[in-house]
């Protein structure tokens, strides 16, 4: 049995790069609208092969955006949104799955570099690091998906992660597709729903540079926070080890105040008398 294995995972690498290369070379089949029209003779089953459709899609890396733009022409912002969400998280954690089941050796050879990167981003902040890197485009979606099937991150985590933080996009996307739908059939107020889906892309494209300032001003580095207080700089250090560790033989920054994290709810009233100040935890 266990000979057939390597067999069976070959046969299976094979067949997702065989589709999706045919997928790449009939790119025409997924155009936005062709997929909202054709979808949308089958009536009130269209929202389960939309969801096959995405999941399938994500895993052989056709780009999710244009099956979220075809998700809001056909289902409209809110409903577009929701099956839209759905749709690229089965995919997401069908490629997870694959990656940590099937397919490693193929994955780990196509991430390179990057996977190091990730593996190190998700030991250091678990979950948090894949909330960071759906908010901020740092690898391609879709390999992406697969990588983290490498790492020791919990399913349930990365699910919940990707499904939370892929949220905004989606919105933005599937907002676009329903008012490019409502500007070809010449409905009243079309400017007005094509201005807001530009808006809410723009946003889109901001939110990175603020995640990216938000997780700067919580991760400090060693060698700057060194710096920052060496130079006198006045600022707050909450270490949230528990007081044994913060006792103990590790030590611990002069002046830092020990808030186990554990305790942090029942006081977080001392905070309040150092809440002008740069806070860093440590």
């Amino acid at each position: 049995m266990n000979s057939r294995r390597p067999i069976s995972r070959a046969v299976l690498v094979a067949a997702l790069a065989a589709a999706a290369i045919w997928l790449g070379l009939h790119r025409e089949l997924l155009e936005p609208a062709t997929i909202a029209r054709e979808l949308h003779r089958f009536g009130p089953w269209a929202p389960i092969l939309f969801l096959f459709l995405y999941t399938s899609a994500t895993v052989l890396f056709v780009p999710g955006s244009l099956i979220t733009v075809a998700g809001g022409a056909l289902f409209g912002p809110v409903w577009g949104t929701l099956w839209n969400l759905a749709g690229a998280t089965l995919g997401a954690t069908l490629a997870f799955v694959i990656a940590r089941y099937v397919a490693s050796d193929w994955v780990a050879a196509r991430s390179g570099e990057r996977l190091g990167r990730l593996i190190r981003g998700v030991e250091e902040e678990g979950w948090r690091f894949v909330a960071f890197v759906r908010l901020v485009p740092l690898f391609p979606f879709n390999l992406m998906n697969y990588a983290f099937g490498l790492t020791r991150i919990r399913l349930r985590d990365y699910v919940l992660a990707s499904f939370v933080c892929m949220a905004p996009g989606t919105l933005a996307y599937t907002y676009l597709g329903y008012a490019g739908r409502e500007a070809a059939s010449g409905q009243v107020g079309a400017i007005r729903k094509a201005l807001l889906a530009l808006a809410l892309l723009a946003a889109v494209a901001f939110l990175p540079r603020l995640v990216r300032r938000v997780k700067q001003q919580r991760f400090t580095d060693p060698a700057i926070l060194r710096s920052r207080l060496e130079s006198g700089e006045e600022m707050a250090l909450i270490d949230v080890r528990s007081a044994e560790e913060f006792r103990g033989p590790l030590g611990h920054i002069a002046g830092a105040t020990n808030i186990p994290i554990a305790e942090l709810s029942a006081r977080i009233r001392e905070l309040t008398a150092i809440r002008r100040k740069p806070v860093v935890t440590i």
